[in-house]
């Protein structure tokens, strides 16, 4: 197993770690790791491996190996060489687009709030990221939900984590907002995330402290995806 240091701070941005693995994807394998593999529609961490001799590694992009939600794959560029199992590395990533990932991801939460729908789908960006909600219809007041989500960001609402085990979730299936995509169980315990006193949701992704680091948000556009299915975007507006 990989330890997820990200887990517990989403704002460290380095760490000593023993190459323990190569895998059939081309990427290696740490005991612990600052990456955040790809998943829940929040893309994978890149940046780099540096190696005791100095040399670096760039990584393209970190996945599950083979679904493995308990390890983390470093996939390198094309054409680079790989660590030998046991060497000692220290992995650091790409903090300027992971910190925009925290932002947006925090900010998507908010966005399951203004809209009260049930969540089909999501993807996590640098500057956009978007929700597709099974909803009817769009709200007509599309301004006054903008304001109350900015609202929310200006609120400077505390963003932490709890856990609770597998039987807690499965008995309350309230706390699930997402229709297609499953919280992240089979480990023993599942990760929620707090904001404030506004929402609460299983979730194993990156996330700001506090809402005020945000910033300000626009909705951008609502596009029909299905009979009742609707893909809302947003946007940092600064």
């Amino acid at each position: 197993m990989t330890e997820f240091l990200f887990r517990d701070d989403s704002y460290l941005q380095s760490t000593p770690a023993t190459v323990t693995a190569v895998t059939a994807e081309g990427g290696f394998v740490l005991d612990k790791t600052v990456f955040y593999a790809a998943s829940g529609g929040q893309p994978g961490d890149n940046g780099q491996i540096e190696l005791a001799d100095g040399s670096t590694i760039i990584i393209a992009t970190t996945i599950h190996p083979d679904g493995d939600k308990t390890q983390v794959a470093h996939v390198p560029v094309e054409g680079s060489r790989l660590p030998a199992v046991g060497e000692s590395v220290v992995a650091r990533i790409d903090w300027e687009r992971r910190y925009k990932l925290m932002r947006m991801h925090t900010a998507l939460h908010l966005l399951s709030v203004v809209f009260p729908f049930p969540v089909t789908g999501g993807s996590v960006g640098e500057d956009k990221g978007r929700l597709d909600f099974d909803m009817p219809e769009v709200p007509e007041d599309l301004a006054a939900l903008e304001a109350e989500l900015n609202a929310m960001v200006a609120g400077k609402h505390e963003v932490t984590q709890e856990w609770i085990t597998d039987a807690e979730m499965a008995a309350n299936p309230d706390l699930i907002k997402t229709m297609n995509v499953k919280p992240p169980m089979g480990q023993g315990r599942v990760r929620l995330i707090r904001i404030g006193a506004i929402d609460l949701q299983p979730c194993g992704g990156t996330h700001v402290r506090n809402t005020s680091e945000i910033g300000r948000l626009a909705l951008g556009k609502i596009e029909k995806k299905g009979k009742q299915n609707r893909r809302v975007s947003l946007v940092f507006a600064d």
